[in-house]
């Protein structure tokens, strides 16, 4: 995918012309010659926060995890939101 670099000065003359391209391709914004932000999309950046979340396996625990979680118990205050669970049978 191409990105689209452009000046700080630039991309605040026409900021709604980037807010468009970057629906569709990143656009690098540079301040004094550096990268200092992107602009994406929300799709995107929705994409990539999804992928930030760490799927963990059994594999990935030790005994004192486990030991943890059994013993663990909600806090008494948890039950406000009994209302949300579906019915059980």
């Amino acid at each position: 995918m191409a990105v689209i670099r452009v000046s700080d000065a630039e991309f605040q003359r026409d900021i709604s012309r980037y807010q468009d391209i970057a629906l569709s391709q990143p656009v690098t914004v540079t301040r004094d010659g550096r990268q200092s932000t992107v602009l994406i999309s929300t799709e995107e950046y929705r994409r990539l926060k999804r992928r930030e979340r760490r799927v963990m396996g059994p594999e990935d625990f030790t005994e004192a995890d486990i030991a943890a979680l059994e013993s663990a118990h909600p806090p008494a205050d948890a039950g406000a939101f009994d209302d949300e669970l579906p019915p059980t049978s």
